[in-house]
């Protein structure tokens, strides 16, 4: 008799933002400001006293839907082998067939799928990078919350020092708005505020058509940006390779593409300088290992996007030295927090992801599910 999941709780959360922020998707119309993250959880015990914790997470829409079809498929977990995380994977897809292998669906089984890598890390009794094999105990690490549009240009420039005083070594601020000189001198502003030595990256949030975001690349060539986010809509992955060729400075892509397939173009087409998947938004750790690994074999950067309480493991377990991005939305529903000083994060040192849901994130409960069972 092997270890068997026994108990499964799914819960649902609405983690409220200090303030409003928006993007160039708000600037153009196209969406509301964001308010609150919203965030499904997974916790597994199994029949032999180990507990896993996982989560996936969306703006705006979705959590609902992902919600309900991990109680439609959820119970199925029960019986499993914890340890066989691409069958137990591959089960809940054909359990949830008819809606496919992306989109909200394996969003909902990221939650899953973060808990299970937990629990195995946790039955080592290594941080999960080290079960995956880490290639450095901590990562390079950027913060993006205080460059958002609706901040003053001198909140961000304030945002940005305080950022770099407390540890963290890369700043990326939005751009993308319908006046493209008001980016380009929010973004000289901030380049002469943070020197030329800081580095800087810009996120366009997908709102440039192809003309205009060959425009902006040319004129900031000699910013010296670390690279240029979603200039283009996320699935034009023909004018981000002619963007990628015709340009000196990176360009990043792929935090919305949600299956390994999306990303498989991106790297094939040469798309990207750096690709930047998201494990929930993928579907979680078993699909964005796989990314990893073609991105490793196409010579292509990895800088995973958001939930840097995933990432920095992730990060760490890939052969080249990347970036994670500092945003710190989600603290409120964990004890934990991480740990960064001299520019970079360090991997946590505990068991597994090293997280535990907070007390206080009971405030935070919109509704939640429990399976149980004897195991087998």
């Amino acid at each position: 008799m092997g270890d068997a999941i026994a108990y499964v709780r799914f819960a649902r959360y609405a983690v409220p933002l200090a303030a409003p922020v928006s993007d160039a998707k708000v600037a153009t119309g196209r969406q509301r400001p964001l308010s609150q993250i919203d965030v499904l959880t997974c916790e597994i015990g199994t029949s032999d006293g180990l507990r896993g914790l996982g989560f996936s997470y969306t703006t705006r829409a979705g959590t609902p839907a992902q919600y309900a079809h991990v109680r439609e498929v959820g119970e199925s977990l029960l019986g499993r082998d914890p340890s066989d995380i691409g069958k137990t994977y591959e089960a809940l897809l054909w359990a949830g067939a008819s809606v496919g292998r992306s989109g909200v669906a394996t969003q909902a089984l990221a939650a899953v799928d973060v808990a299970l890598w937990d629990v195995k890390a946790r039955r080592a009794g290594l941080p999960l990078a080290k079960l995956l094999g880490a290639y450095r105990d901590s990562v390079r690490v950027y913060n993006t919350s205080g460059g958002y549009l609706q901040a003053p240009l001198d909140e961000v420039k304030e945002r940005a020092s305080q950022s770099l005083a407390g540890g963290i070594g890369g700043i990326k601020i939005k751009v993308g708005q319908p006046d493209m000189k008001e980016d380009l001198r929010r973004l000289g502003a901030v380049r002469e505020h943070l020197g030329d030595g800081v580095p800087l990256m810009v996120d366009a949030n997908q709102q440039w058509d192809r003309a205009s975001a060959l425009r902006f690349g040319r004129a900031v060539e000699d910013f010296g940006l670390v690279w240029i986010e979603e200039p283009l809509d996320a699935y034009d992955t023909e004018g981000h390779a002619q963007l990628a060729a015709a340009l000196d400075t990176p360009i990043a892509t792929g935090e919305m593409l949600t299956s390994v397939a999306g990303h498989v173009d991106l790297i094939e087409a040469r798309a990207a300088d750096v690709i930047q998947p998201d494990v929930p938004r993928v579907g979680g750790i078993t699909p964005y290992l796989k990314v990893a690994a073609l991105a490793d074999h196409a010579h292509t950067q990895v800088a995973p996007h958001f939930v840097m309480e995933i990432h920095v493991h992730l990060a760490a377990a890939f052969p080249r030295e990347s970036w994670v991005e500092h945003i710190e939305w989600l603290a409120p529903l964990f004890e934990e927090r991480m740990r960064i000083e001299g520019g970079r994060m360090a991997v946590p040192d505990r068991p597994g992801l090293g997280l535990s849901l907070a007390g206080r994130a009971r405030d935070r409960l919109i509704d939640d599910v429990e399976f149980h069972g004897s195991g087998r």
